[in-house]
């Protein structure tokens, strides 16, 4: 008989920073084997940005284990992904050996979850504000959406504690996947975020842009209504927009993982509403819980593996590369040899290159793994350049 999720082991209510902070440490407490707690630094009045990790070896990478992340309440006057992040770490820890497709999830990939980047702004909100910006910025009255370094040379120095503590944890773990979770629309977005091309609102293609419209509809098609894409007064087909064909931002968190952290992250908007009152917090999980769920199980996508050379031995900063995708920053292997691409299936030709290295190219196959809970595997070794 499978365990049945109830709702009373966390209240549907907007919770302070004590109360996150004490629900975080209860969960780890109760589920010290698959949760692991820990700060990535503090806000600018000197709140702890707490990440609780799970999975079934919650406190250390694994070699072709993927990581992922969520992260809520970058703006603090849009606590909606704060809760949604909440119930979904209470889900997660009490189905975990009873629900087998969340006992398999869990074993196949580590979760970090950052409920509150920006807590100062949090406190600082009101609830039943739909619009305005009231508790929007940091304590310093930036945006931290606006805050990390831009691709195109466009973002906002200097760098605020909170994205300076998020800067060195997108770098800390080989994340492949990553959602921030948002209030205003109702919407599944992408990057690029800022124009590359020209100015006004253009879209702006980056060369996974195949990859990022394939999870933004898996997330919105997965949604109770995002997919119907009419809503809160603005159409998006499908219920997913180009970053910067809906509204060009420079330095965005979104561009600065998928260029320099290799991490592939959506901005997902969860309500019209920015801060909606309590009552509506119930309906808000029950309409993003399966694609929150499955939009974590896509990291199985596309390849996975590592470099190694003639004796078994780890290559690391080794660049893969895929026929026709220029990526900004070259995708490399971690210092473990590892590498993750997500691609949707078909076949590829790739170009395996590191410094004293010959390079290699390789055609590989990609198909559908997501339901064996693995993307598939491609190790490669490289011969020593004589």
């Amino acid at each position: 008989m499978l365990h049945q999720y109830s709702y009373a082991s966390l209240d549907f209510k907007y919770h302070p920073t004590s109360h996150l902070e004490s629900f975080l440490q209860e969960v780890h407490k109760n589920y010290s084997s698959i949760t692991h707690l820990y700060s990535i630094g503090k806000s600018v009045e000197g709140r702890e940005l707490l990440v609780i990790a799970i999975g079934e070896n919650p406190k250390k990478h694994r070699i072709g284990i993927p990581e992922v992340k969520y992260i809520g309440n970058i703006h603090g006057n849009e606590p909606i992904g704060r809760e949604v992040l909440l119930h979904l770490i209470d889900y997660l820890v009490t189905n975990y050996g009873y629900n087998p497709n969340i006992t398999q999830l869990m074993s196949s990939v580590r979760i970090h979850i950052l409920p509150a980047m920006n807590p100062d702004g949090f406190e600082n909100a009101t609830v039943g504000r739909c619009t305005g910006t009231l508790g929007r910025y940091n304590s310093n009255q930036m945006d931290l959406n606006r805050n990390f370094p831009d691709p195109f040379g466009k973002s906002i120095a200097p760098l605020e504690p909170e994205t300076e503590a998020v800067i060195r944890w997108i770098h800390s773990e080989p994340f492949v996947l990553s959602a921030s979770l948002h209030g205003g629309a109702i919407v599944a977005a992408y990057p690029y975020d800022v124009n590359n091309q020209a100015t006004g609102n253009n879209y702006s293609r980056s060369p996974d842009d195949d990859i990022f419209k394939y999870l933004a509809k898996i997330y919105s098609f997965n949604h109770k209504t995002m997919y119907k894409g009419n809503l809160c007064k603005m159409k998006f087909l499908d219920g997913v927009t180009n970053g910067a064909k809906w509204y060009t931002i420079a330095g965005g968190m979104q561009d600065y993982n998928y260029v320099w952290g290799q991490c592939y992250e959506l901005t997902i908007e969860l309500s019209c509403c920015k801060y909606p009152s309590a009552s509506k917090l119930l309906h808000l999980w029950e309409q993003n819980r399966v694609s929150l769920i499955l939009f974590i199980k896509q990291v199985h996508l596309g390849l996975k593996g590592r470099v190694l050379d003639e004796k078994g031995n780890p290559v690391s900063k080794a660049i893969v590369n895929i026929f026709g995708r220029s990526n900004l920053v070259p995708f490399q292997t971690n210092y473990l040899g590892e590498y993750y691409r997500l691609l949707v299936p078909g076949e590829y030709m790739l170009k395996i290159e590191a410094e004293g290295f010959n390079s290699l190219d390789k055609t590989v196959d990609v198909f559908d793994n997501i339901s064996q809970y693995s993307a598939a595997v491609y190790d490669f070794v490289l011969q020593r350049a004589k």
